[in-house]
């Protein structure tokens, strides 16, 4: 979880929340909360850590039985809507693992506004029968933000949160709720069974093309489902699957003047880069384009990642590409000086690349 979102949690957001909890609960002391808040580690802490002790202040300070703390929340969730509020779900991950007669509804009640893909994890580690079988009640719900909650929770792999090795070792469990919502009509939905099956892929990358093949080609929802839920597979070029979503596995193409506009940069800076494709086909080919940047890491190693362009199904000619790639530290990737080098990939085939190097930063800002 990035954490750029601490800064979410500023004193004006605390007071519109003591206020809102206050109406919900007579008893409720919102300077204690505050104070509670206000620790001396406050300053320090990152995003999820911010969220647990959020969830350890209004145990303090909320009443003392579970189920009355969750009734207090129960009143005002629907006021409380937004990743900063993801301390409503972590509440019950945090203090609900012994009351599932309580904390499963909670955890459903919440996800709409929040998300529950993270505190529903630790519910699944404690008895995986029982709450894959919730689960998959859930991906039969109304509410798109529930049926997601049902893909997204048992993700093997899902960012920022706990993997879970089971699944990571065996994803067959998880199967029923992809089936339940492989032609699920809300985006929203869609992505995250998508994430699912390329988190599944990692490991298990045969059954994953087993599941494409059989439902491809019988409906669209399906069809975005598993061509995203591939995107793995075809950066790596597997060519069962380059084949089956129509990319030819020897594309008859050349890239040509592949230029980067700067043959040296600062850390912090963006490299534009252009080049163009000629087809020398007779006939359409359908082209997955890529760039990859082998990033130099901490020990001077590299390592590649790639980036998506387009589609797009190309006549005989050319067709001409301009983009730039920032080179600003990120929460999730840090950059180190050295030669790196961009390559262009059409259908997982490196046709053309090009060095430069990556230096630290200035002290003084470039005019």
């Amino acid at each position: 979880m990035a954490d750029t979102f601490a800064g979410k949690y500023s004193p004006e957001f605390f007071n519109r929340f003591t206020i809102l909890v206050s109406s919900s609960c007579a008893s409720f002391n919102s300077d204690e909360f505050l104070q509670f808040i206000y620790d001396q580690e406050w300053e320090q802490k990152a995003f999820k850590q911010r969220i647990r002790h959020i969830s350890h202040a209004l145990r303090a300070t909320l009443p003392s039985s579970y189920r009355e703390a969750l009734s207090v929340l129960f009143g005002i969730a629907s006021q409380c809507t937004g990743v900063e509020y993801l301390f409503f779900p972590d509440f019950v991950e945090a203090y609900g693992q012994d009351d599932w007669e309580a904390s499963i509804p909670a955890l459903e009640r919440f996800t709409p506004y929040s998300s529950s893909e993270f505190a529903v994890r630790p519910f699944i580690v404690q008895d995986q029968a029982r709450m894959m079988d919730q689960m998959l009640r859930w991906a039969a719900h109304e509410d798109p933000h529930v049926r997601r909650l049902a893909s997204e929770g048992c993700r093997p792999r899902l960012p920022w949160a706990m993997a879970l090795e089971a699944f990571k070792a065996d994803p067959a469990p998880i199967f029923p709720i992809l089936e339940a919502l492989k032609q699920d009509e809300s985006v929203y939905v869609q992505k995250s069974v998508a994430n699912n099956l390329n988190d599944i892929a990692k490991d298990h990358p045969a059954l994953v093309k087993q599941l494409v093949r059989d439902w491809y080609g019988v409906n669209k929802h399906t069809d975005w489902i598993v061509k995203h839920g591939s995107r793995t597979l075809l950066r790596a070029a597997d060519p069962e699957m380059l084949s089956l979503f129509g990319f030819e596995t020897s594309p008859d193409v050349t890239v040509q003047e592949l230029k980067l506009d700067m043959a040296s940069i600062e850390i912090g800076e963006t490299l534009p880069f252009s080049f163009s494709i000629l087809s020398r086909a007779s006939e359409a080919q359908q082209l997955r384009i890529e760039y990859a940047i082998d990033f130099v890491k901490a020990n001077g190693k590299t390592s590649r990642k790639r980036f998506k362009i387009s589609e797009y199904t190309l006549e005989q000619g050319n067709k001409a590409y301009v983009r730039n790639h920032s080179f600003k530290d990120l929460t999730t990737r840090k950059h180190y000086p050295g030669k790196h080098r961009l390559a262009v990939i059409i259908n997982g085939v490196e046709l053309a690349a090009a060095d430069f190097d990556v230096h630290a930063a200035a002290h003084t800002t470039r005019s």
